[in-house]
């Protein structure tokens, strides 16, 4: 059974995000923002809708209003997930919804494009209405989106307790000869019981199938002193956990040994590098500098990290800002970052540790502990309360 999980983002606080957003309208001269069948339209009006061939979205005027647009034969369904009150503007098979949008922009609106839109959509749209009456939206969206609010944080806390308590049990579940298919198979059933979600994704991956970041395509079956990396993740309102675990089945070798342990180290100087105000970029410079200090790199040379340190994370597992040479954005209070400068060693193994940190008014903070150990990886960690 599902264990307790924390309220969901309320009505009122997406009238707030809108808000906001029509805020940062004023001040860009944009008239309205249009929202496609992405994460930014659940953001801002709570519709969670599949992306597909047709329209489906919203647009964000800058007086607040808001017109869904959808295909007529979707309207029943679009009615009963509306949260935010706003006229629905529908299009029948044959007709163009994106003549529709520019009609109800006027001859001299400026149109915000989401930034998740697709390009074939963005083509469509071209052709009713002059490029520049079409901004990106994404420096709109992007900044409020990154700065979590209470509720955003409970809820990414609770879904990264629930992962971390299925990689607990994933590790006492490992038995010599089990494919790498069955751990993942396993994981999925565990979140499903505790977070009442399933895996949004899972890397399980044994030996040198570590050495690649996101997984060899082989089902490899798990044998004495393999190196044994688990990335996965699942959701509570849409909102994200990704948590990475590396260990040893059986006795590590000394060489596992001290990559492992330069992988935390390079970890913990990302987390203390994490202060309000600096760039992003300065974060990952802090965990390279440890990493080159032994001996690995420079820059993405393997042996070495051969990827940024963290990404933000929210109702997409991967957003902006992240933890990378040249952004330079400052880290501010709310922002939530995956903290993971994995170290490979082509063709033998790869070592990641993965947790994520958000920022508060007194600096980082952990949303779970970082692992311990490499030979109790799970010593210290609390049991997941009911």
């Amino acid at each position: 059974m599902p264990v307790s999980l924390p309220s969901r983002i309320t009505a009122e606080e997406r009238k707030q995000r809108v808000s906001k957003l029509c805020n940062l309208m004023a001040e860009s001269g944009t008239d309205a923002v249009l929202l496609s069948a992405s994460t930014n339209l659940r953001y801002f009006t709570g519709i969670n809708w599949h992306p597909s061939e047709r329209f489906l979205g919203a647009i964000v005027h800058a007086d607040g209003s808001i017109d869904y647009v959808a295909p007529h034969f979707e309207l029943d369904k679009v009615s009963s997930l509306i949260s935010l009150p706003g006229d629905i503007l529908t299009w029948q098979e044959e007709q163009n919804p994106y003549a529709m949008i520019a009609r109800r922009m006027g001859t001299t609106g400026r149109l915000a494009l989401d930034d998740q839109l697709p390009m074939f959509m963005y083509r469509k749209l071209r052709a009713e209405l002059d490029e520049d009456r079409l901004p990106d939206g994404g420096p709109l969206t992007t900044v409020l989106r990154s700065r979590k609010s209470v509720a955003e944080i409970a809820l990414m806390s609770r879904a990264k307790e629930i992962t971390l308590e299925v990689h607990k049990r994933a590790h006492s579940y490992l038995k010599e000869g089990m494919l790498a298919s069955e751990v993942t198979a396993f994981i999925d059933a565990q979140h499903r019981e505790l977070a009442g979600a399933k895996s949004t994704f899972c890397i399980t991956s044994f030996a040198e199938d570590t050495s690649l970041p996101h997984g060899g395509e082989s089902d490899r079956a798990l044998k004495s002193g393999d190196v044994v990396l688990i990335d996965t993740g699942t959701q509570i309102d849409g909102y994200n956990s990704d948590i990475t675990r590396t260990y040893v089945f059986g006795e590590p070798s000394d060489i596992v040994r001290q990559v492992w342990e330069t992988e935390k180290a390079a970890q913990a100087a990302a987390f203390d590098a994490a202060k309000l105000g600096v760039p992003c970029k300065s974060v990952d410079a802090a965990a390279r500098a440890v990493v080159e200090q032994a001996g690995y790199g420079p820059d993405y040379t393997l042996p070495g990290v051969p990827h940024r340190t963290g990404h933000g994370i929210g109702l997409d597992i991967h957003e902006a800002p992240n933890l990378v040479r040249g952004d330079d954005t400052a880290l501010d209070i709310g922002m939530c970052f995956s903290n993971e400068p994995m170290i490979v060693v082509p063709g033998e193994f790869g070592i990641r540790l993965e947790d994520h940190f958000h920022m508060t008014a007194d600096g980082a903070k952990w949303f779970t502990q970082p692992q311990a150990s490499l030979d109790d990886p799970f010593v210290g960690v609390a049991p997941l309360t009911e």
